[in-house]
């Protein structure tokens, strides 16, 4: 199992909403951290690791 995430992963903000969220990288299992306001606005990330883009 993978650490969770701190900061959202695609603006770098803290994770301490209480919507924001950490979840595995479909593509290589490390955490992916996204913030409440990115979730909901469907900001791109990249994972850091893969490269794996998501919504």
């Amino acid at each position: 199992m993978t650490k969770r995430a701190t900061v959202c992963s695609s603006s770098g903000i803290p994770l301490v909403e209480t919507q924001s969220t950490s979840f595995p990288c479909p593509g290589c299992g490390k955490s992916i951290g996204r913030s409440q306001r990115c979730r909901v606005q469907a900001v791109s990330y990249i994972c850091p690791n893969c490269r794996f883009e998501g919504p």
